[in-house]
Protein backbone atom coordinates (compact mmCIF):
# COMPACT_ATOMS: atom_id res chain seq x y z
CA UNK A 1 0.00 0.00 0.00
CA UNK A 2 1.59 3.76 -1.32
CA UNK A 3 1.77 6.03 2.00
CA UNK A 4 3.18 9.49 1.23
CA UNK A 5 5.85 10.02 4.60
CA UNK A 6 8.76 12.18 4.88
CA UNK A 7 10.86 10.69 2.34
CA UNK A 8 8.41 11.52 -0.64
CA UNK A 9 9.03 15.28 0.06
CA UNK A 10 11.77 16.07 2.13
CA UNK A 11 12.54 19.39 0.88
CA UNK A 12 8.79 20.42 2.32
CA UNK A 13 10.29 19.93 5.90
CA UNK A 14 13.16 22.36 4.95
CA UNK A 15 12.57 26.25 5.29
CA UNK A 16 13.56 28.84 2.24
CA UNK A 17 11.40 26.76 -0.21
CA UNK A 18 10.43 29.38 -3.07
CA UNK A 19 7.61 27.18 -4.35
CA UNK A 20 5.70 23.60 -4.75
CA UNK A 21 4.54 23.29 -8.44
CA UNK A 22 3.14 20.32 -10.57
CA UNK A 23 -0.39 19.97 -9.13
CA UNK A 24 -1.76 23.54 -9.50
CA UNK A 25 -2.07 23.71 -13.32
CA UNK A 26 -5.42 25.53 -14.95
CA UNK A 27 -7.77 23.57 -15.89
CA UNK A 28 -9.69 23.04 -19.18
CA UNK A 29 -13.24 24.01 -19.11
CA UNK A 30 -15.35 21.01 -18.48
CA UNK A 31 -15.97 19.54 -21.68
CA UNK A 32 -17.81 16.01 -21.28
CA UNK A 33 -21.27 17.55 -20.85
CA UNK A 34 -21.05 18.81 -24.45
CA UNK A 35 -21.08 15.13 -24.85
CA UNK A 36 -23.83 13.30 -23.49
CA UNK A 37 -27.32 14.53 -21.46
CA UNK A 38 -26.92 13.98 -17.86
CA UNK A 39 -29.21 12.00 -16.09
CA UNK A 40 -29.66 10.26 -12.35
CA UNK A 41 -30.14 7.00 -10.93
CA UNK A 42 -30.92 5.02 -7.99
CA UNK A 43 -30.72 1.80 -9.24
CA UNK A 44 -28.10 -0.80 -9.79
CA UNK A 45 -28.37 -0.28 -13.67
CA UNK A 46 -30.70 1.61 -16.18
CA UNK A 47 -32.41 -0.30 -19.40
CA UNK A 48 -33.82 1.79 -22.53
CA UNK A 49 -35.48 -0.17 -24.98
CA UNK A 50 -36.45 0.60 -28.58
CA UNK A 51 -40.35 0.08 -29.66
CA UNK A 52 -40.44 -0.20 -33.59
CA UNK A 53 -43.91 2.03 -33.76
CA UNK A 54 -46.01 1.13 -37.25
CA UNK A 55 -45.82 0.92 -40.84
CA UNK A 56 -47.17 3.24 -43.46
CA UNK A 57 -50.85 2.88 -43.62
CA UNK A 58 -52.48 0.58 -46.26
CA UNK A 59 -55.09 1.59 -49.02
CA UNK A 60 -58.60 0.63 -47.69
CA UNK A 61 -61.35 -0.53 -50.03
CA UNK A 62 -64.53 -0.18 -49.83
CA UNK A 63 -65.92 -3.15 -47.67
CA UNK A 64 -62.74 -4.63 -46.70
CA UNK A 65 -61.53 -4.74 -43.24
CA UNK A 66 -58.98 -2.17 -41.70
CA UNK A 67 -55.45 -3.79 -41.83
CA UNK A 68 -53.79 -4.05 -38.49
CA UNK A 69 -50.19 -3.84 -37.78
CA UNK A 70 -48.01 -4.24 -34.62
CA UNK A 71 -44.70 -3.53 -32.92
CA UNK A 72 -42.31 -5.26 -31.25
CA UNK A 73 -39.49 -4.54 -29.02
CA UNK A 74 -35.94 -3.86 -30.82
CA UNK A 75 -32.53 -2.87 -29.08
CA UNK A 76 -32.43 -3.11 -25.11
CA UNK A 77 -29.62 -0.70 -23.73
CA UNK A 78 -28.07 -1.32 -20.27
CA UNK A 79 -26.17 0.98 -18.27
CA UNK A 80 -24.50 -0.43 -15.36
CA UNK A 81 -23.25 2.04 -13.36
CA UNK A 82 -19.39 1.72 -12.53
CA UNK A 83 -17.96 2.71 -9.40
CA UNK A 84 -14.20 4.68 -9.45
CA UNK A 85 -12.21 5.90 -6.52
CA UNK A 86 -8.99 7.05 -5.58
CA UNK A 87 -7.07 7.95 -2.43
CA UNK A 88 -3.88 8.67 -0.35
CA UNK A 89 -2.23 7.93 2.99
CA UNK A 90 -0.02 10.12 4.37
CA UNK A 91 1.73 9.65 7.65
CA UNK A 92 1.43 11.81 11.20
CA UNK A 93 5.22 12.75 10.79
CA UNK A 94 4.35 13.72 7.16
CA UNK A 95 1.88 16.00 8.30
CA UNK A 96 3.36 17.41 11.43
CA UNK A 97 6.71 18.47 9.83
CA UNK A 98 5.40 19.64 6.39
CA UNK A 99 6.12 23.25 6.59
CA UNK A 100 4.15 24.38 3.82
CA UNK A 101 0.87 22.29 3.50
CA UNK A 102 -0.88 24.50 5.07
CA UNK A 103 -0.29 27.33 2.73
CA UNK A 104 -2.52 26.30 -0.22
CA UNK A 105 -0.77 23.13 -1.17
CA UNK A 106 -3.67 20.96 -1.32
CA UNK A 107 -3.43 16.95 -1.95
CA UNK A 108 -6.81 16.86 -2.03
CA UNK A 109 -7.44 19.68 -4.40
CA UNK A 110 -5.39 17.31 -6.60
CA UNK A 111 -7.43 14.35 -5.50
CA UNK A 112 -10.56 16.40 -7.00
CA UNK A 113 -8.96 17.02 -9.85
CA UNK A 114 -7.80 13.36 -10.92
CA UNK A 115 -11.83 12.75 -10.60
CA UNK A 116 -12.73 15.50 -13.15
CA UNK A 117 -10.22 14.51 -15.46
CA UNK A 118 -11.17 10.63 -15.09
CA UNK A 119 -14.71 11.42 -16.03
CA UNK A 120 -13.55 13.60 -19.26
CA UNK A 121 -11.50 10.48 -20.49
CA UNK A 122 -14.09 7.85 -19.63
CA UNK A 123 -17.20 9.84 -21.88
CA UNK A 124 -14.14 10.83 -24.06
CA UNK A 125 -13.71 6.98 -24.89
CA UNK A 126 -17.00 6.52 -25.93
CA UNK A 127 -15.78 8.42 -28.79
CA UNK A 128 -12.68 7.41 -29.31
CA UNK A 129 -13.92 3.76 -29.38
CA UNK A 130 -16.97 4.54 -31.61
CA UNK A 131 -15.59 2.58 -34.58
CA UNK A 132 -14.16 0.27 -33.00
CA UNK A 133 -16.06 -3.73 -33.44
CA UNK A 134 -14.81 -4.31 -30.00
CA UNK A 135 -16.96 -2.56 -28.35
CA UNK A 136 -20.82 -2.67 -29.26
CA UNK A 137 -24.02 -1.28 -27.88
CA UNK A 138 -27.38 -2.78 -28.13
CA UNK A 139 -27.73 -3.34 -31.70
CA UNK A 140 -24.31 -5.94 -31.63
CA UNK A 141 -22.33 -2.61 -33.42
CA UNK A 142 -19.95 -0.40 -32.67
CA UNK A 143 -21.13 3.28 -32.30
CA UNK A 144 -20.03 4.30 -35.58
CA UNK A 145 -21.07 1.99 -38.42
CA UNK A 146 -22.25 1.03 -41.52
CA UNK A 147 -24.49 -1.72 -40.69
CA UNK A 148 -26.67 -0.60 -37.98
CA UNK A 149 -29.52 -3.29 -38.35
CA UNK A 150 -33.22 -2.06 -38.57
CA UNK A 151 -36.85 -3.84 -40.29
CA UNK A 152 -36.09 -2.76 -43.56
CA UNK A 153 -32.18 -2.97 -44.10
CA UNK A 154 -29.08 -1.97 -42.26
CA UNK A 155 -28.39 2.22 -42.08
CA UNK A 156 -25.20 4.06 -41.35
CA UNK A 157 -24.21 7.08 -39.37
CA UNK A 158 -20.64 7.46 -41.16
CA UNK A 159 -19.57 7.98 -45.11
CA UNK A 160 -19.23 5.44 -47.73
CA UNK A 161 -16.17 6.60 -48.04
CA UNK A 162 -13.63 7.89 -45.42
CA UNK A 163 -12.62 11.80 -45.39
CA UNK A 164 -10.53 14.41 -44.37
CA UNK A 165 -12.70 17.23 -42.21
CA UNK A 166 -13.67 19.38 -45.35
CA UNK A 167 -16.85 21.17 -46.33
CA UNK A 168 -17.50 18.62 -48.62
CA UNK A 169 -17.21 15.90 -46.22
CA UNK A 170 -19.16 18.04 -43.65
CA UNK A 171 -22.28 18.43 -46.20
CA UNK A 172 -22.39 14.63 -47.31
CA UNK A 173 -22.52 13.65 -43.74
CA UNK A 174 -25.56 15.90 -42.59
CA UNK A 175 -27.45 15.06 -45.91
CA UNK A 176 -26.85 11.36 -44.55
CA UNK A 177 -28.57 12.43 -41.21
CA UNK A 178 -31.50 14.21 -43.13
CA UNK A 179 -31.73 11.42 -44.68
CA UNK A 180 -31.97 8.73 -41.59
CA UNK A 181 -35.40 6.62 -40.76
CA UNK A 182 -36.57 4.70 -37.52
CA UNK A 183 -36.43 0.89 -37.50
CA UNK A 184 -39.85 0.76 -39.89
CA UNK A 185 -38.34 3.13 -42.33
CA UNK A 186 -40.46 6.22 -41.59
CA UNK A 187 -38.73 9.24 -42.37
CA UNK A 188 -37.49 11.14 -39.19
CA UNK A 189 -36.60 14.81 -38.65
CA UNK A 190 -32.84 13.97 -37.82
CA UNK A 191 -30.62 16.91 -37.85
CA UNK A 192 -27.32 18.00 -37.24
CA UNK A 193 -26.59 19.96 -33.64
CA UNK A 194 -22.84 20.26 -32.84
CA UNK A 195 -19.74 19.52 -34.45
CA UNK A 196 -17.14 17.79 -31.87
CA UNK A 197 -13.51 17.66 -33.05
CA UNK A 198 -9.88 17.02 -31.61
CA UNK A 199 -7.40 19.89 -30.75
CA UNK A 200 -5.29 19.44 -34.18
CA UNK A 201 -8.93 19.98 -36.47
CA UNK A 202 -9.96 23.63 -34.29
CA UNK A 203 -8.96 26.16 -36.72
CA UNK A 204 -9.42 23.98 -39.86
CA UNK A 205 -13.26 23.35 -38.75
CA UNK A 206 -12.85 27.36 -37.80
CA UNK A 207 -12.45 28.02 -41.17
CA UNK A 208 -14.77 25.57 -42.99
CA UNK A 209 -17.55 26.80 -40.78
CA UNK A 210 -16.98 30.62 -40.11
CA UNK A 211 -15.97 31.87 -43.53
CA UNK A 212 -18.63 33.97 -45.39
CA UNK A 213 -18.00 32.71 -48.29
CA UNK A 214 -16.47 28.46 -49.46
CA UNK A 215 -13.49 28.13 -47.19
CA UNK A 216 -10.16 27.41 -49.21
CA UNK A 217 -11.77 27.92 -53.01
CA UNK A 218 -11.78 31.28 -55.34
CA UNK A 219 -15.27 30.46 -55.54
CA UNK A 220 -17.42 33.40 -54.98
CA UNK A 221 -20.20 30.72 -53.60
CA UNK A 222 -22.11 31.25 -50.08
CA UNK A 223 -20.33 28.94 -47.77
CA UNK A 224 -24.03 26.68 -46.98
CA UNK A 225 -22.98 25.58 -43.90
CA UNK A 226 -22.88 28.69 -41.86
CA UNK A 227 -25.55 30.92 -43.59
CA UNK A 228 -28.03 27.66 -43.34
CA UNK A 229 -26.89 27.26 -39.60
CA UNK A 230 -25.97 23.79 -39.91
CA UNK A 231 -24.85 23.12 -36.72
CA UNK A 232 -26.75 25.71 -34.06
CA UNK A 233 -24.84 24.43 -31.26
CA UNK A 234 -21.42 25.44 -32.73
CA UNK A 235 -18.46 23.57 -32.95
CA UNK A 236 -16.82 22.08 -29.49
CA UNK A 237 -13.03 21.13 -29.60
CA UNK A 238 -12.28 18.05 -26.95
CA UNK A 239 -8.86 17.77 -25.65
CA UNK A 240 -9.78 13.90 -24.31
CA UNK A 241 -9.74 12.64 -28.41
CA UNK A 242 -7.06 10.44 -29.08
CA UNK A 243 -7.51 10.72 -33.04
CA UNK A 244 -5.99 13.67 -34.67
CA UNK A 245 -8.25 13.43 -37.40
CA UNK A 246 -11.62 11.61 -37.02
CA UNK A 247 -15.00 14.29 -36.19
CA UNK A 248 -18.07 13.80 -34.99
CA UNK A 249 -21.44 15.43 -35.31
CA UNK A 250 -24.47 14.97 -32.80
CA UNK A 251 -27.82 15.39 -33.65
CA UNK A 252 -30.80 16.16 -31.88
CA UNK A 253 -32.42 12.62 -31.12
CA UNK A 254 -34.49 12.46 -27.88
CA UNK A 255 -32.54 9.63 -26.72
CA UNK A 256 -29.17 9.19 -27.48
CA UNK A 257 -25.27 9.26 -25.53
CA UNK A 258 -25.77 9.56 -21.64
CA UNK A 259 -24.16 9.52 -18.48
CA UNK A 260 -26.47 8.14 -15.53
CA UNK A 261 -24.91 9.53 -12.36
CA UNK A 262 -25.57 7.13 -9.81
CA UNK A 263 -23.21 8.82 -7.00
CA UNK A 264 -21.93 11.93 -7.96
CA UNK A 265 -17.94 12.53 -6.38
CA UNK A 266 -17.60 12.68 -2.98
CA UNK A 267 -14.45 13.10 -0.84
CA UNK A 268 -13.79 11.75 3.06
CA UNK A 269 -10.47 11.42 5.76
CA UNK A 270 -10.00 8.83 8.79
CA UNK A 271 -7.39 8.36 10.63
CA UNK A 272 -6.01 4.80 11.35
CA UNK A 273 -5.66 4.79 15.36
CA UNK A 274 -2.53 2.44 15.48
CA UNK A 275 -0.46 4.22 13.08
CA UNK A 276 -1.75 7.75 13.21
CA UNK A 277 -1.85 7.90 9.60
CA UNK A 278 -4.40 9.70 7.80
CA UNK A 279 -6.53 8.23 4.86
CA UNK A 280 -7.90 10.79 2.01
CA UNK A 281 -9.92 9.25 -0.67
CA UNK A 282 -12.39 9.83 -3.33
CA UNK A 283 -15.52 8.03 -4.58
CA UNK A 284 -18.07 8.60 -7.82
CA UNK A 285 -20.40 5.99 -9.50
CA UNK A 286 -21.60 6.31 -12.78
CA UNK A 287 -22.23 4.64 -16.20
CA UNK A 288 -21.35 6.29 -19.46
CA UNK A 289 -23.49 4.79 -23.06
CA UNK A 290 -25.88 4.89 -25.90
CA UNK A 291 -29.18 4.12 -26.46
CA UNK A 292 -29.90 5.37 -30.03
CA UNK A 293 -27.20 5.09 -32.60
CA UNK A 294 -28.96 8.28 -34.61
CA UNK A 295 -27.26 10.43 -31.73
CA UNK A 296 -23.71 10.76 -33.23
CA UNK A 297 -22.75 10.59 -36.54
CA UNK A 298 -18.99 10.24 -37.46
CA UNK A 299 -15.83 9.73 -39.98
CA UNK A 300 -12.61 8.54 -39.84
CA UNK A 301 -9.79 10.73 -40.75
CA UNK A 302 -7.80 9.01 -43.53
Amino acid sequence: MAVINTGNAAKLLWPGLNAVWGRDYEEHPKEWTDLVDVETSDMAYEEEVEMTGFGLAAVKQQGAPTIYDTENQQTVTRYTHVAYALGFIVTQEEIDDNLYEKKGVSRAQALAFSFRQTKENVVANMFNRAFNSSYTFGDGQSLISSSHPSLTGSQSNTLAVAADLSEAALESLCINIMNVTNNRGLKIGLMPETLHIPTALAFEAHRILKSIQQSGTANNDVNALRSMNVFPGGIKVNHYFNAPTDYFIRTNVPQGLKVFQRKTASFSQDGDFDTGNLKYKGYERYSVGATDWRALFGVVGP
